[in-house]
C-alpha cells in the first residue's frame, strides 16, 4: 500500500445557522491537515462568519446556497466539487464536531491498515464517536446479528471494527467508489441520510469499518434529561426534525437493501420514542402532527 501521506484529501463541512465558535474551532483543526470546502445551507447570518471562514489558507471555497436544500444535497454539492478537483478521499463533517489531534493523518493511516487486511472494497471508514456531553462512546454495530453485534473486530485486528452503519460526521470516503455506490439520497433532506447510504453500499458488496485510531467528539441529537436519551436508546430532536426522521425511516423499512435486523429493532425504537414524546413532551401536539405527517408522506419518497 502507498503511504498515507501520498493521498490527497478534502473535507466537506455543511453549515446551517452554526454556533460560530464551534464551527471555527473545527475549521481550524482541519486547516492544519487538509483542504476543505464549506457548503452553507442558506444561513440567515452568514455574514457573521463568512470572512472568518475564508481567511483559512486551506479553505478552497465557501459555497453559499440561497436556501436550505438539506444536508444530503449540500453534501452532494461538496462531494461533486472534490470529484472535479481529483482528490482521492473526502471527509464529511457536521458543523459542530471536534477532532482529536492529527485526525486526518490517523484516519488515512487507519484506511491503509484496513485495506492491507482484506481484499474487499472499503466504502467508508468511521472514527470512534464520543459524546462530549456524556463522554459516552458510540459502538460500531452490525444489524443482522442477534448477539455479539457491537464492536466486532475487523479481520482479527484490535483497533478496527466491522460496521453496517457509520454516522456522517467524521467519515472518510474513497472517492473512487462513489460512481458505483452513488451519492447521498437528496430526497431524504436530513435524517437517516447516512443510514440509507451505508445500507446501499453494503448491499453492493462494500465493507464499512470503524476504527479506534481516531476520535471524533460529536453529540447526536439535542440535550435532554430523558433517561432514554441519556442511555443512548434514542436521540432527542425538535418537532420539525421528527417529520424527516419519521418519514425517512418508514421509507427505509420498505427498501429491499435495509437489513432485517435494523428494521426489527428500529420499529421498536420508533414506537418507544414516539410513545415517550406523546406522553411526556409539552410539545406533544407538534410531535404528533409531524410524526403522523412523516409516516403519511413516506410513500411519496423516491
Amino acid at each position: 500500500m502507498e503511504n498515507s501521506s501520498t493521498y490527497s484529501s478534502c473535507a466537506i463541512v455543511v453549515t446551517f445557522n452554526p454556533e460560530v465558535p464551534a464551527l471555527l474551532k473545527l475549521l481550524g483543526q482541519l486547516n492544519k491537515e487538509t483542504d476543505f470546502i464549506v457548503v452553507d445551507n442558506g444561513s440567515e447570518k452568514i455574514t457573521q462568519f463568512e470572512e472568518s471562514v475564508n481567511i483559512y489558507s486551506r479553505c478552497l471555497q465557501l459555497i453559499r446556497l440561497p436556501e436550505n436544500v438539506g444536508l444530503a444535497e449540500a453534501l452532494n454539492i461538496g462531494i461533486k466539487e472534490t470529484l472535479a478537483r481529483d482528490y482521492d478521499f473526502v471527509f464529511l463533517f457536521d458543523q459542530d464536531s471536534s477532532l482529536c489531534d492529527l485526525y486526518v493523518e490517523r484516519m488515512l493511516s487507519a484506511y491503509n491498515d484496513v485495506t492491507a487486511l482484506t481484499s474487499s472494497k472499503i466504502a467508508g471508514l468511521g472514527p470512534r464517536i464520543i459524546n462530549p456531553q456524556s463522554r459516552q462512546q458510540t459502538k460500531f454495530k452490525l444489524f443482522n446479528r442477534v448477539i455479539l453485534r457491537s464492536d466486532r473486530f475487523f479481520c482479527d485486528s484490535r483497533q478496527h471494527y466491522q460496521a453496517d452503519f457509520l454516522i456522517t460526521s467524521g467519515t472518510l470516503l474513497p472517492l473512487k467508489y462513489l460512481a458505483e455506490i452513488g451519492l447521498m439520497k437528496a430526497s431524504y433532506f436530513i435524517d437517516n441520510v447516512d443510514l440509507e447510504w451505508c445500507f446501499r453500499a453494503r448491499s453492493k458488496g462494500f465493507e464499512l469499518v470503524g476504527t479506534d485510531q481516531a476520535v471524533l467528539y460529536h453529540a447526536i441529537g439535542e440535550r435532554s434529561d430523558s433517561p432514554l436519551v441519556l442511555k443512548g436508546v434514542i436521540a432527542q430532536h425538535n418537532p420539525s426534525r421528527t417529520y424527516y426522521s419519521s418519514r425517512n425511516r418508514i421509507h427505509l423499512y420498505s427498501v429491499s437493501y435495509s437489513p432485517w435486523g435494523w428494521k426489527l429493532r428500529d420499529c421498536f425504537r420508533f414506537f418507544l420514542k414516539a410513545s415517550w414524546l406523546f406522553l411526556s413532551s409539552p410539545d406533544r401536539k407538534l410531535y404528533w402532527k409531524n410524526i403522523t405527517a412523516g409516516i403519511r408522506d413516506a410513500r411519496s419518497l423516491s
